[in-house]
């Protein structure tokens, strides 16, 4: 005799139930974790308790000066507005290298897309930090692409753009560190654009070819709008983790590249400041998980309305 499941664990419930327990293990539960800290007094290693009964009295006390003190200095603020200038900036240059790569596997061969694919990817077969120890040799003085950059007049471009603080001097600038980070999330943008742009349905560019559209109009009135989705997950996924990142501006940037990621190494390891530290990465959290969440919301509503 079978025994019927509780309605909760069965069909579409049990399927939103998994990610849902997954976020709230792995990702909420260490946010509150962390925005705990933020709010507490530390005492050597000790944390202060939130809640305290004293004479009959239950008393929560929460912490605000360090969240007050990072609107109120500089050096924290600047630092946010450079992770973000810093991540848009490689999200803009993945999007345009990732954007024409991604399309040329979707309309190539059948038979040469895995090899492509594989292409892609291979860059994940090798440590992430080896990769971004081999940029240092290669833009160092010496460095064969330093060499060829200053050998063919690139470097005063990039000075007079002022990505580099020098001609010649290609190391610690906002030039290397963006290069850098371009070059280590590219496969980020390209996959997800990939995925949206192989199964696009093709009878629509022949329909606006037969209206009158060139392949160029057709592009982008058919193609682009077709791939927003692929263009908005990859964006995502190389946006947010650039904007926390620290060992590509530790290895390649400099003291004018400072990022969150190494703001917070500093609090949490040189100044052993943990609610400091903790009320950085809740700032930072929020500044990036909002607005994509209100975002996507605005989206799902734009697409409930069609």
């Amino acid at each position: 005799m079978k025994t019927a499941l509780p309605g909760w664990l069965r069909g579409r419930a049990l399927v939103i139930a998994l990610p849902f327990g997954f976020l709230l293990l792995f990702f909420l539960l260490p946010f509150l974790i962390v925005g705990r800290i933020s709010v507490a007094e530390m005492d050597g290693v000790v944390f202060s308790d939130l809640l305290s009964f004293s004479e009959g009295v239950l008393q929560l006390t929460l912490r605000f000066s360090n969240y007050l003190f990072i609107a109120e200095d500089t050096l924290y603020v600047r630092t946010y507005a450079a992770s973000l200038q810093y991540a848009a900036a490689t999200t803009v240059l993945c999007l345009f290298i990732g954007y024409p790569f991604a399309y040329f596997m979707a309309r190539a061969k059948p038979s040469v897309q895995p090899a492509l694919l594989m292409l892609v990817m291979l860059p994940f077969w090798t440590s992430f930090l080896l990769r971004v120890y081999a940029w240092r040799g290669l833009l160092t003085d010496g460095g064969w692409a330093a060499e060829f950059m200053i050998a063919t007049g690139l470097d005063q471009l990039l000075y007079a753009a002022g990505l580099i603080s020098t001609p010649g001097k290609l190391m610690h600038t906002p030039f290397s560190l963006v290069l850098g980070m371009t070059y280590t999330y590219l496969p980020f943008m390209v996959l997800p654009l990939y995925g949206t742009l192989a199964k696009m349905d093709l009878r629509l560019l022949e329909a606006a070819a037969d209206l009158g559209a060139t392949p160029w109009v057709g592009f982008w009135k058919v193609t682009v709008p077709l791939s927003k989705a692929g263009i908005i997950a990859g964006s995502m996924l190389v946006f947010i983790p650039c904007v926390g990142e620290f060992v590509i501006p530790e290895l390649l940037g400099g003291p004018e590249t400072m990022m969150i990621g190494r703001v917070l190494w500093d609090e949490f390891f040189a100044n052993n400041d943990w609610p400091m530290a903790s009320s950085l990465a809740v700032v930072i959290v929020l500044l990036v998980i909002v607005p994509l969440a209100l975002f996507s919301k605005y989206q799902a509503e734009a697409q409930e309305r069609r």
